[in-house]
């Protein structure tokens, strides 16, 4: 059994957005106030994060975690993996080096920004990491089997995941439909969507729903919104049947 908690379900900025008093970053909601993007996947014996984002010692707080096996980033983007320093306290507690899988692009930007981590006679108290290169073949992190899905983000290759029954992608505006045949007969898939307006690099809400309509998932949760999104309250009950809304702290086991 899979155990999903959404840790964050917000676009690059957060919501709400600084300095905005429009609706959605004054709602009274909670579910329209939305850290930066990333999931935690548990089964009966691996505790996997899916990207370190700015908030992420704050996201491991609020939900209690206290043992991680392993980081699985998707790509580049520091809104993905600027929070990796805070790994340091699951150091600490195992005593061992924490497990990252990457690809080759995003472990560039690991190494660059976090430096002092890779230093051959560094000080205590520093990240303790390991590197795993994730190329486009099934890698297993305990008893959990990963499947990569290449998507496009504009011009940057991000990788989504199956697990199981259980697909996550971030993060997209292409899939080509090799990459599909890698989803279909999924239950769930949590899939970002952005905003209604048209975004360069993210699909839009409709493009999504068009995506996930085509796969044909049973269960399908939307994520990674900016603040443009609307109100979740409003929103969610427009959207067709198969399909929710994620939001900070929603959590389902399949």
């Amino acid at each position: 059994m899979l155990h999903i908690t959404i840790l964050g379900s917000g676009t690059s900025t957060g919501v709400p957005l600084i300095g905005c008093n429009c609706e959605v970053c004054t709602s009274q909601d909670p579910r329209d106030s939305r850290l930066r993007t990333s999931i935690k996947i548990e089964s009966e014996n691996t505790v996997v994060v899916i990207d370190t984002t700015p908030d992420f010692r704050y996201q491991m707080l609020r939900t209690q975690t206290t043992h991680l096996d392993a980081v699985v980033f998707t790509h580049p983007h520091r809104d993905h993996y600027a929070g990796l320093d805070d790994i340091r306290p699951f150091n600490f507690h195992s005593n061992k080096p924490m497990q990252i899988f990457a690809n080759e692009i995003t472990q560039v930007a690991i190494k660059r920004d976090f430096y002092y981590a890779f230093e051959p006679n560094k000080d205590a108290g520093l990240p303790e990491m390991m590197l795993h290169t994730i190329h486009n073949d099934p890698f297993k992190i305990g008893d959990l089997k990963f499947i990569p899905i290449q998507v496009m983000h504009r011009e940057m290759l991000v990788l989504g995941f199956r697990i199981g029954d259980f697909v996550y992608i971030t993060d997209i505006n292409y899939i080509s439909e090799i990459e599909k045949e890698k989803i279909k007969g999924a239950k769930v898939l949590i899939l970002s969507a952005l905003r209604p307006q048209p975004h360069p690099t993210h699909f839009t809400l409709n493009e999504s729903i068009a995506l996930a309509t085509e796969l044909n998932i049973p269960q399908v949760y939307f994520t990674h919104f900016s603040h443009q999104i609307g109100l979740q309250a409003q929103l969610e009950p427009q959207l067709p049947p198969f399909i929710k809304m994620a939001y900070d702290g929603l959590q389902f086991s399949m």
